[in-house]
């Protein structure tokens, strides 16, 4: 590649770094604040494009028409960040993490509608900024004026957020309460109004990183997912809460990009390695390097360690009237497919292997408490694993060595996520995710690329709904079984006291590391029996199984039913995979509905599903 072309790949990963900066920087400003990290920072961004959009057509040409609809498009986007914070998060700052998060996931499937509905399914491409459509000669190679606008602004904006914290008296209490927001509080400070400011501020820099992206990319429903995934490792590598960190984040991370086009394919010892594919992971194979080097990212600080008064009372095993609910449920279950047509025996399926899905993600996040984000990865690989094995051996084989490959990279990729907490966990549980689905996607010879495989079926015996439902039942039931008795087995004890007191566990005998790391396994290879089941009940398998929103879907559904119940998952599997068929059967709005369901949950009842039948008299809940 000749000096001038490098050049130009260098300044557009430059552009690009400067647009991500932008939007991770806002979200960076209100976790050193709110500590909220909000899932709906993406669709800010998105509604930020579409507005603009809009509003240039509406203002018509010109250069102060097109400046004046990002300046309005900006501030729109910060008027309704300020309305998410009033009436949605302000009720939950002293909720858990996993709670924030799901009511921000909820707001992102209402944006996601809401936008729908207003601008239609269609991209829409904007016109070129006026004053900056033209290209400068550098080398001998045309670079657009606009990428150039891009990479100086991002240095100005860093400035512009340095200034304001450091010598302006609202920036000294935003600095203030990111440090310490007990003792904010304690001087006086008014919070509500504070954290309504860092709100405003964080979704003005997002509203306009999407006004400011419509030149180079078309406006989409799918930007809100696509690029909160890449702000989050900017603001995990840089350091949550960190503005400068995630200035030199996003740097690395584009330029990272860049050089990968740049590159392009190279020869390493006869093996010919193609840099451009590895584009679509770049950010996340940097953020798995710098975690495991620095745990915190580059200017982030320590995790404070549980404190005492932070653990969970301990509980002894469901008693006898959860056994016999969960025996009648398993009957009923069971009859159903004597009355049930074949598109019910289709969703009762899927009710089965998401329900042991979102238990064995339970079983990570509740006994183990190590929160992810990927745990589609072994749901996914497992999946692949039965599809290429039932190639060469009987299904019953692959369906019985398919979910070895999940708890193998379980055990791999454990080894290095239980080194890390929190926020920094999820996000490498996401990275490892990412990658794996970047294999899937790729890998066209093994994997058949975006097009998956197909011809995945069952055996003869097999071949009928009903029967193949009661295997899926069968299977999911006994493995549900199995986890909850290794939750109240001695191990299940002792991962529970390394998630309250790794400290005191240490004390005593425990290695906290090993512990979790077993943990984390486990759950893998659970995930990969739901993932055989799913493979051979569907007939094909896509990366889509490997995919962001698959891991969310799990997410969500352990969420919904209550994180700290034994049958929260089974419930909010259950409820989730119904409500998203039901819906989508009657409205394309489907995911505002489900969104406004998962926020009124989270709301009014915080303890999920379970904790409403908690209330209505069952006495099944037990804190795992």
């Amino acid at each position: 590649m000749t000096l001038s072309a490098f050049l130009i790949q260098l300044l557009n990963g430059l552009a690009g770094a400067s647009s991500l900066f932008l939007v991770s920087v806002g979200l960076s400003l209100t976790f050193g604040v709110t500590r909220v990290v909000n899932f709906a920072h993406g669709s800010l961004m998105m509604l930020g494009a579409y507005i603009a959009y809009s509003l240039i057509a509406g203002l018509g040409g010109g250069a102060a028409g097109y400046w004046a609809a990002v300046a309005l498009s900006a501030l729109a986007v910060a008027g309704v960040g300020v309305l998410i914070e009033r009436f949605l998060l302000r009720r939950l700052y002293g909720a858990p993490e996993l709670l924030q998060l799901t009511a921000t996931f909820g707001v992102v499937l209402i944006v996601k509608d809401v936008v729908l509905a207003l601008w239609g399914p269609e991209d829409l491409l904007g016109p070129r900024a006026p004053g900056f459509s033209g290209s400068v000669n550098i080398l001998g190679s045309a670079v657009p004026q606009y990428d150039l606008l891009l990479i100086a602004l991002g240095p100005l904006v860093l400035f512009l957020l340095t200034w304001l914290l450091r010598t302006t008296r609202w920036g000294i209490l935003v600095r203030a309460a990111s440090e310490d927001r007990e003792m904010t509080a304690a001087l006086g400070v008014n919070q509500a109004w504070l954290f309504s400011g860092v709100f405003f501020l964080g979704a003005l820099l997002a509203g306009l990183a999407g006004a400011l992206q419509l030149p180079r990319e078309p406006a989409n429903l799918n930007m809100d997912l696509a690029v909160i995934a890449e702000v989050f490792v900017v603001t995990v590598v840089g350091g949550l809460g960190s503005i400068p960190g995630a200035f030199i984040a996003a740097l690395i991370i584009g330029v990272a990009k860049a050089l990968c086009i740049a590159i392009g394919e190279l020869a390493v010892f006869g093996v010919v390695l193609s840099f451009p594919k590895l584009t679509l992971v770049a950010e996340f194979i940097v953020m798995a390097i710098v975690l495991a080097l620095r745990p915190w990212g580059l200017f982030g600080r320590p995790p404070a360690l549980p404190r005492p008064s932070e653990q969970r009372e301990l509980l002894r095993p469901p008693g006898r009237p959860l056994h016999v609910i969960a025996a009648a449920a398993l009957i009923f279950m069971a009859l159903l497919p004597l009355f049930a047509d074949e598109y019910t025996l289709v969703l009762l399926t899927d009710i089965s292997i998401f329900a042991l899905f979102a238990a064995s993600l339970h079983f990570m996040m509740g006994p183990g408490g190590m929160p992810s984000f990927g745990h589609a990865a072994y749901f996914g690989l497992s999946a692949y694993a039965a599809a290429l094995l039932a190639r060469t051996l009987p299904m019953e084989s692959a369906l019985l060595i398919a979910p070895l490959f999940a708890g193998l990279a379980a055990l791999v990729y454990g080894w290095f996520c239980v080194r890390l907490s929190g926020v920094y966990l999820a996000m490498l549980t996401l990275a490892f995710a990412q990658i794996t689905w970047s294999i899937a996607f790729q890998w066209d010879a093994v994997t058949g690329g975006s097009n998956g495989l197909t011809g995945v079926w069952p055996a003869q015996w097999l071949s009928s709904r009903r029967a193949y439902y009661w295997l899926t039942l069968t299977a999911a039931a006994i493995a549900i079984l199995a986890l909850w008795r290794i939750i109240f087995s001695p191990f299940g004890y002792a991962l529970r006291g390394v998630r309250d007191s790794p400290l005191r566990a240490a004390a005593i005998g425990i290695d906290p590391r090993a512990t979790q790391w077993a943990g984390f396994t486990i759950a893998g290879l659970f995930a990969g029996i739901a993932g055989a089941l799913y493979a051979f009940s569907k007939g094909s398998i896509s990366p889509e199984t490997l995919s962001i929103p698959r891991s969310i879907d799990a997410l969500v559904m352990v969420l919904l039913g209550g994180l700290q119940t034994l049958v929260g998952p089974v419930l909010g599997a259950a409820v989730l995979t119904s409500l998203q068929d039901s819906i989508v059967r009657h409205t394309e709005f489907w995911r505002a509905t489900v969104g406004a369901v998962v926020i009124a949950l989270v709301l009014f009842f915080p303890d999920g599903l379970a904790g409403i039948v908690q209330r209505m008299g069952v006495r099944g809940r037990h804190p795992t």
